[in-house]
């Protein structure tokens, strides 16, 4: 890591903490106001990140002195604006405090005046007015973050404690474990990282050549913010904290959701330990994947629609929807399932506040016009990238193969409900092999019975086969029965009596409930079944949860009141349920994989290169010994032969130049019709990975071809 590299990777963190100064909400009755702050602040950093990539990659300015630049005015810009907030907010303070004093007296001014002059002499004067109730937060300064969870903690309950101090160890197992591990997600040594390497060699975002098309047609959201990380520290060794920080981002803004549906401390807290706990969510916390990051501007999007259920949107409520749109469209436009119905329930939300108010036309219109900002926001923000793929392949979502890949190509009610079926069943899947065998036979004869091929092309995924294990702690594929069945159980009551679970909030509950459901039913109507299928479905997972956790609260709330027996065992099997969350969020982070604490395969046991390939432990030496070969060929220019899935992040990392900067390399093969490849001619040397017949097809005649298992590599005549 260079020298630099320190400061700048902080970079982001404190820009997010000045802004969240600087955008805290001015209205008194806002829920959760510094989770606000932090949501916002997020959305904002988030965007000017994406935009600087945008625009230095325009510029073909992928550099460190660009980036460096761009991030110290972004942070002299947002010091100066927290600057001024605390000015204004001190000044607004003291002269309410000053109005606040001057009633007081006026108050007290007839009293003193009657002791005296009173119209009869000796006549008492009357006795003086109470002062005002004071104004929290106003006339005092309120009290800092440490002050705030002091108290909380001292007034917390013991099963209070015990769920903060859960989640809260989790998320520092989790920081130590990414700071620790090398990045070793799969789809991260096929196209995440790769792409990212890209980008620093060529130093802009152009399409390059490739036989995997993914790394230019697959949104790149996530790894634009990988790139900042790559350009300050020269390497990949701070990369798994950004789904870190988007694991905290979900948390914060998933109990921000709990907090605005009605939920108080105890509701708050149970949503953030049922996902915590959620192993999906505690091991995409220490990869590269992007799945959380996705997850986390969903969230941001929902808590920021259910502040506009009962006000009218500012402008800057306008501008946070847009950038959240724009962000998770960029970085996985699976989330925009979610994110339609949830702006679809704004605009609805919106339109009733403005006939309440009176001037319905003119309402209606200022409703229109917030609801094409929003989408311009979202265009300026995932607009170029888009661009580039459809002057590519003139589609906005990419080349045939892409689109016919992940979404349904079927729709007709049958097929619809057994890829249902099959994403519940891979879902809520349990280490118990008789009911997972029970269930896949029950789906696979229904499916029969209706006339649907349950492993039909048109909405299974590639050549997969239903079913699958996925109870197995895998970062990519590990199933969520408890949380799911919570989510399912609070959503089900959240549609049939939301005021038991929220007397206070019912109809903002029972409209978000019918929004979860519509986008979780949305996901099995438009995604085909696949293996780590349940990834994708993290976004939605993190909506849902707050149903659990006040459906939780309701629970616990009845039996502590004194309800009858039939709620106290519920209670009490619910508390059982919590227990195995906890043994399971424990589990995924010590024995998790691809990166665990403990066993084969331990950050504190395994050598750097070894971790990165624990997936695959019998490629370590041969991409080591194929690179030894090329670099003692003294090769500079160096030919790519690799087929859609094979790894290609390991060469970039192996032939690198001794000071840190990227070799040349080349793709021999292109699926990009506009990209043809490089001559094999013009090479100094070939690395290839996967099957050696595709190798040898593109090697020139007379060159030297050795190949060891899955990698191999060539030389020409005297090299």
């Amino acid at each position: 890591m260079s020298a630099l590299g320190y400061p700048l990777a902080l970079a982001p963190v404190a820009a997010i903490g000045l802004l969240a100064v600087a955008l805290r909400p001015v209205a008194p009755a806002t829920v959760a106001r510094r989770r606000l702050a932090l949501v916002r602040a997020a959305l904002v950093t988030g965007t000017f990140a994406v935009l600087t990539v945008e625009l230095l990659g325009a510029l073909r300015l992928l550099t460190l002195p660009a980036f460096a630049t761009a991030w110290l005015a972004f942070l002299a810009t947002a010091a100066v604006v927290a600057g001024r907030r605390r000015r204004r907010d001190a000044a607004h303070g003291g002269l309410r405090a000053a109005a606040h004093r001057a009633v007081e007296v006026a108050a007290r001014e007839p009293a003193l005046v009657g002791a005296t002059t009173g119209p009869t002499a000796g006549t008492p004067a009357p006795a003086p007015a109470p002062p005002p109730a004071a104004d929290p937060g106003v006339a005092s300064r309120p009290a800092g973050w440490s002050t705030r969870l002091a108290h909380a903690w001292r007034t917390a309950g013991r099963g209070e404690r015990l769920l903060a101090g859960t989640v809260g160890g989790l998320l520092l197992v989790e920081l130590l474990i990414a700071l620790l591990a090398e990045p070793n997600n799969f789809d991260s040594q096929t196209y995440h990282l790769p792409k990212v390497e890209h980008w620093v060699a060529r130093g802009g975002l152009d399409f390059w050549p490739t036989a995997i098309h993914r790394q230019v047609t697959i949104p790149p959201g996530a790894e634009y913010l990988l790139l900042h990380l790559r350009l300050f520290t020269g390497g990949d060794a701070l990369h798994n904290l950004v789904q870190w920080a988007a694991g905290v981002g979900v948390l914060l803004a998933a109990t921000r959701i709990t907090a605005q549906l009605g939920g108080g401390r105890r509701a708050q807290l149970l949503t953030a330990f049922v996902l915590a706990t959620t192993p999906m969510v505690a091991l995409q916390a220490t990869s590269t994947q992007t799945d959380l990051v996705c997850a986390a501007w969903v969230a941001c999007a929902a808590t920021v629609v259910l502040d506009g259920l009962r006000r009218r949107a500012g402008v800057g409520a306008l501008l946070a929807l847009g950038a959240a749109t724009g962000l998770t469209a960029l970085t996985k436009t699976s989330g925009l399932v979610a994110v339609g119905p949830l702006l679809l329930l704004w605009g609805l939300a919106q339109l009733r506040l403005a006939r309440a108010g009176g001037s319905g036309s003119r309402q209606v219109r200022r409703t229109v016009a917030g609801s094409a900002l929003i989408l311009l926001v979202a265009v300026v923000v995932v607009g170029p990238f888009l661009a580039r793929v459809t002057a590519e392949f003139g589609h906005p979502l990419g080349p045939p193969r892409l689109r016919e890949s992940i979404p349904m190509e079927r729709h007709d009610p049958p097929s619809l409900v057994v890829n249902a079926l099959r994403i519940a069943h891979t879902a809520f899947d349990t280490p118990l092999a008789p009911l997972r065998r029970a269930g896949a036979e029950a789906i696979v004869g229904g499916a029969e019975l209706i006339g649907v091929d349950p492993q039909d092309r048109a909405t299974t995924f590639g050549r997969e086969r239903f079913p699958v294990p996925s109870w197995y702690p895998d970062e990519d594929r590990v199933a969520f029965p408890l949380a799911g069945a919570l989510a399912a159980i609070g959503a089900a009551y959240a549609l049939a009596r939301p005021g038991r679970i929220s007397p206070t909030r019912a109809g903002s509950l029972r409209a978000y409930a019918v929004v979860v459901v519509a986008a979780t039913l949305l996901h099995t109507a438009m995604i085909k079944w696949q293996p780590w299928g349940n990834r994708l479905l993290l976004y939605a997972l993190a909506l849902a949860v707050p149903l659990a956790g006040l459906w939780l609260d309701a629970l616990f709330r009845r039996r502590a009141a004194g309800a009858g027996g039939r709620r106290s065992v519920a209670a009490g099997l619910a508390v059982s349920v919590l227990a195995t969350c906890a043994l399971a969020g424990v589990l995924a982070v010590s024995y998790g994989f691809p990166r665990r604490l403990v066993g084969a395969g331990s950050v504190f046991t395994t050598s750097d290169w070894d971790t990165r390939f624990l997936r695959r432990p019998q490629w370590a030496e041969e991409f080591r010994w194929a690179a030894e070969a090329v670099r003692a060929a003294d090769a500079r220019r160096i030919g790519l032969v690799q087929q859609n899935d094979n790894w290609e992040y390991p060469w970039w990392l192996l032939l690198r130049d001794a000071d840190g900067r990227p070799p040349q390399l080349v793709a021999l093969q292109s699926v990009l019709p506009g990209r043809p490849p490089a001559d094999p001619a013009s090479v100094d040397a070939i690395v290839c990975t996967g099957s050696r017949p595709a190798c040898t097809a593109l090697v020139p005649a007379g060159w030297r071809v050795q190949f060891r298992g899955y990698v191999g590599y060539a030389l020409p005549p005297g090299r």
